[in-house]
């Protein structure tokens, strides 16, 4: 007898509202090109906290620390995100769907999921707190007014998923583009003297003589390292990346490049660039010290020199509400994805995304009216730990154990039933990565290794993967080796096939990747097929095809 799946898998099934929030993007829903999907993916790092950030590091640890200690952040990035960005955009699936074929399992990376959307929240708040400050300065408005109103307005930019978001991201980007470049060249034409004064800068307590140490660049990078859950954002779009053939394979990598690992080349010159006029506001304007970490004033004081402060006030205003709106209903939109993606596995029911989108947006606006802006870099250097335990993770098992050791499957897997519940390889990585550079961070291993948990993190995340798949001979990734179709999973070209079958559950038809075959026959004996999503809300589990020896 066939079973009837309950409401929450209709509710699901609304993919203008969902976004294909717990599945495989199919191509039928991919028609956007490759630019468009780059573009979209970059508006989302048009955020203001870089600026806030490179300021900090810089006033706390002086210009040159922060200088390298922003370059590690930048190549520790790029490396890791590169493989994670290339198999989001080449299977058109998240990240928590890679990670779960990545040494995790189908359960395993439910904890990743609530790394992820941590860091949603962490970040909205951050945003939130600081287009609040422009709406203060600007407009008069109350702070914990401001933080309101800059949570409820990205709402109904969320609900309608990559096709809001898509069209918000290319029309705003070339007004923010000038309102955020413009100033710093007029800055570094108009005043070259403030170049000197920048490198010359020594930090908050006048540091000159003490010049770049290892211990205050690892510290710097730390706070910067924090971002790396960034990818997971920029990968909520790249999985909407057409097919790659051998017409646009120049195009569609280029976009994969730059949108994936390479929004970090644009992030790190926010930060320098934040950092610059910071210096700029200590050194000329004064108080400075009190408001240079905050990118309002920022560019409100360089814009004033520049034109009447009326019209000064209003780009500082229009860039700061753009900026924010741009990342905040990234933010709002991953957090979202990922919660469900957590939820649903728990507790195999789909209440809808929109759900965690409020969800989300109501723990941010806890910790802005918290204040958490003015402790600002301790939470960003504790939350890097458990961030980068998770992304290296995956990107070591991507280029360690599926490529070179081939002891893990080379096609990301992320079905029910196909995977085991947890792999030790990723799931315990990620553990030890995670505890032992959160141990560090706080001093439990001497106050000698505190700066350096950012590296304690990485090397046992990059190096722990390939140990365990060697030790449990790699039998912890695949439940099963046959989903029971017979169609080929993928095109002539390597892509996921555009086949579609249909599903017994749902009644709807879902592309060839997006299916397995079902435990439960038809009702002559027939072999059933059952989408991902229906089987990721089988409460009975009586539609999972038994485990294959």
């Amino acid at each position: 007898m066939t079973a009837v799946q309950p409401a929450p898998t209709d509710s699901a099934l609304k993919e203008t509202l969902e976004d294909y929030t717990l599945r495989f993007a199919p191509r039928s829903y991919r028609k956007w090109g490759t630019g468009v999907v780059a573009t979209s993916a970059l508006g989302g790092i048009a955020y203001l906290a870089d600026f806030a950030i490179g300021a900090n590091i810089g006033i706390s640890y002086g210009t040159g620390n922060a200088l390298w200690g922003i370059l590690v952040f930048a190549v520790v990035i790029f490396l890791t995100g590169l493989p994670l960005a290339y198999y989001a955009a080449r299977y058109n699936i998240d990240l928590d769907l890679i990670t779960r074929g990545s040494g995790f399992g189908y359960y395993g990376s439910v904890v990743t999921n609530v790394i992820f959307a941590t860091f949603t929240f962490i970040f909205f708040a951050l945003e939130g707190s600081i287009m609040a400050q422009g709406l203060e300065l600007g407009l008069g408005v109350p702070l914990p007014i401001g933080y309101a109103v800059s949570t409820l307005m990205v709402i109904p930019l969320v609900i309608y998923g990559m096709k809001a978001l898509a069209k918000l991201q290319v029309w705003t980007t070339p007004l923010w583009l000038v309102l955020m470049v413009f100033p710093f060249i007029y800055l570094v034409a108009a005043h070259p003297d403030s170049v000197g004064t920048f490198f010359a800068y020594g930090g908050a307590d006048g540091a000159e003589g003490k010049g770049v140490n290892f211990g205050s660049v690892m510290l710097a990078a730390g706070v910067c390292l924090s971002l790396i859950a960034q990818i997971a954002e920029q990968i909520d779009y790249l999985r909407f990346m057409p097919p790659k053939t051998p017409e646009n394979q120049r195009r569609w990598w280029t976009a994969v490049l730059l949108a994936g690992p390479g929004w970090v080349i644009f992030g790190a010159l926010k930060q320098v660039v934040g950092l610059f006029l910071a210096v700029y506001l200590i050194a000329n304007v004064a108080d400075g010290a009190t408001i240079a970490n905050e990118p309002v004033h920022q560019f409100l004081e360089i814009y004033e020199n520049m034109m009447p402060g009326w019209l000064a006030m209003t780009l500082a205003v229009i860039l700061v509400v753009i900026s924010q709106i741009k990342i905040n209903v990234t933010n709002a939109y991953s957090g979202s994805l990922a919660w469900t993606n957590a939820y649903t596995r728990v507790t195999k029911t789909y209440p809808g995304r929109m759900v965690f989108v409020l969800f989300n947006l109501a723990i941010a606006l806890i910790l802005m009216e918290a204040d958490m802006f003015s402790f600002l870099g301790d939470i960003l250097g504790f939350y890097a730990n458990c961030g980068i335990a998770w992304i290296a993770v995956v990107a070591s098992d991507i280029v360690f154990n599926k490529y070179i050791l081939k002891l893990s499957p080379k096609v990301p897997e992320f079905r029910r039933g196909m995977l085991y519940n947890v792999n030790p390889v990723g799931f315990v990585s990620m553990l030890l990565a995670a505890g032992l550079s959160i141990l560090t961070f706080f001093g439990g291993l001497g106050g000698a290794l505190e700066p350096y948990s950012p590296i304690v993190a990485l090397i046992i995340a990059i190096v722990m993967p390939p140990v365990l798949a060697v030790a449990t001979k790699g039998k912890y990734y695949l439940r099963r080796t046959d989903d029971g179709i017979d169609l080929p999973m993928f095109d002539e070209h390597g892509n996921p096939s555009d086949a579609t079958l249909l599903c017994h559950v749902s009644g709807m038809e879902f592309e060839r990747p997006d299916m397995i075959a079902s435990n439960v026959p038809g009702p002559d004996g027939e072999k059933q097929y059952i989408s991902s999503l229906s089987l990721s809300t089988d409460k009975t589990g009586e539609h999972i095809l038994p485990e294959q020896k």
